[in-house]
């Protein structure tokens, strides 16, 4: 199936109609393609299927590895403020 071709103004200005369309379309800026949007429609009771086999599959390693789901939040959201102060200008620190 060919793509269409649309200027990356064009494709915000009818993003509503490419939403709907069953066709690819190629996002050009200067006649170059920089992306291209394929619509998915009809494919999000299989995209949950897969996600909550994903998260069954998550609980079963982390209950044989005996890991606290808690602890590991908590561990994520220290380092993640660990990572943010460092990446703060020295005027906004002080």
């Amino acid at each position: 199936m060919e793509a269409t071709k649309v200027g990356i103004r064009e494709f915000r200005a009818g993003m509503a109609e490419y939403i709907a369309s069953s066709t690819p379309v190629a996002v050009t800026r200067h006649g170059q393609t920089i992306g291209y949007f394929i619509p998915t429609h009809g494919q999000a009771e299989a995209d949950i299927a897969s996600l909550k086999k994903a998260s069954k599959t998550l609980d079963r390693l982390l209950a044989a590895k005996s890991i606290d789901v808690d602890a590991v939040v908590a561990e994520f959201k220290t380092a993640r403020k660990r990572g943010n102060t460092s990446k703060k200008p020295a005027a906004m620190i002080a």
